[in-house]
């Protein structure tokens, strides 16, 4: 099930008797549960009608014995069951002839009890029948894991859901500081958006001074000045990695680099050149369509071959393969020697 149509019906009150919430992110997982156990009961319904328990602590039939329950003075219960993962021998034990635990109350469940599943970095065999039975009856709900190339978009669209702007070269800030981890970008979001006070738009500026990312030394200043053949600034910015190692490691590095000059040269290769056709197909925010065109036009498809070479061997050497000893100021100028010559 999609993530807004679930909410608005929890919001409804078009209850399912269970709720079981799977997949590698567990943003969304923790999202929803927290939205069914903060809804359904009032907060003095919640003293005598609302249990957290945890996978490592129960076994499954400790849980649905809980569940089986009536409320008290209510017209629900709300059964949490936090990391069920640890239960997932449980969940998914079944033989031919009988059906396990989980199966048989899904077919038959406590029609006066919400039971919440949190099943984090795993998910059910849709051809299991226990999958089957619970899908019938209840939600299940897949959160799957978000690309880091994704991450900008789901930044843009989660700032304007709070009803503010971010510009492009902010998202990638963000993005590169924190990669795809949605639990710690949306804390920085709320932080962000304490201190806007009256603005409307996060700019890198203002995350520069609130959250301490550089917006003139990071990796987006870096490709863009190699893209552009600023090699002093290039030599600025790699110097500036090469004393803040913590923050900026070089294996993480060589990595932007080698996707920014793999995109060029596929744009190299691109017939439809239009702004639209080049991030379709470069899978970019179009804002950005200009810093791969400057590229190409700069280094010719020869050239930019040659370049994805060489981040494939620094890539190597900053793992210690074929150089033990190389130090990541040496690994940069090295680079920066072959981009140039």
């Amino acid at each position: 099930m999609e993530l807004n149509p679930l909410l608005q019906d929890i919001k409804q009150r078009k209850l399912k008797p269970i709720y079981f919430l799977m997949g590698e992110e567990p943003y969304y997982i923790d999202k929803i549960s927290e939205y069914l156990s903060d809804t359904i009961l009032t907060e003095d319904e919640k003293a005598f009608n609302q249990t957290t328990l945890y996978g490592k602590d129960v076994s499954l039939d400790e849980v649905l014995s809980t569940a089986k329950r009536f409320p008290m003075m209510a017209e629900y219960q709300v059964v949490l069951v936090k990391e069920a993962q640890d239960l997932s021998r449980e969940i998914l034990a079944q033989t031919d002839k009988k059906k396990n635990q989980l199966e048989a109350y899904a077919e038959n469940p406590q029609a006066t009890t919400i039971l919440i599943f949190c099943y984090k970095y795993k998910k059910l065999d849709k051809r299991k029948r226990v999958y089957k039975a619970i899908a019938k009856s209840g939600v299940i709900f897949e959160s799957k894991k978000i690309y880091e190339n994704q991450i900008p978009t789901w930044i843009k669209d989660e700032v304007k859901r709070r009803g503010y702007n971010i510009s492009p070269k902010a998202a990638h800030l963000l993005t590169e500081f924190l990669g795809n981890d949605l639990a710690k970008i949306t804390n920085e979001i709320d932080k962000l958006e304490l201190i806007l006070a009256g603005r409307n738009e996060i700019t890198p500026e203002i995350i520069e001074e609130n959250i301490g990312i550089s917006k003139d030394f990071n990796n987006f200043e870096l490709q863009k000045a190699f893209g552009v053949k600023d090699y002093t600034k290039a030599y600025r910015i790699i110097e500036y990695f090469a004393q803040n190692q913590k923050n900026h490691p070089i294996v993480l590095t060589i990595p932007i680099l080698y996707n920014f000059f793999s995109k060029v040269l596929l744009y190299h290769g691109l017939k439809d050149k239009s702004k639209g056709s080049v991030a379709k197909a470069l899978k970019i925010n179009p804002y950005f369509v200009a810093d791969y065109s400057t590229a190409a036009n700069h280094y010719p498809m020869r050239e930019v071959s040659g370049i994805v070479a060489t981040l494939r061997e620094i890539d190597m050497k900053s793992k210690g393969i074929n150089s033990v000893s190389a130090t990541p100021i040496d690994l940069y100028k090295e680079l920066l020697f072959k981009i140039r010559s």
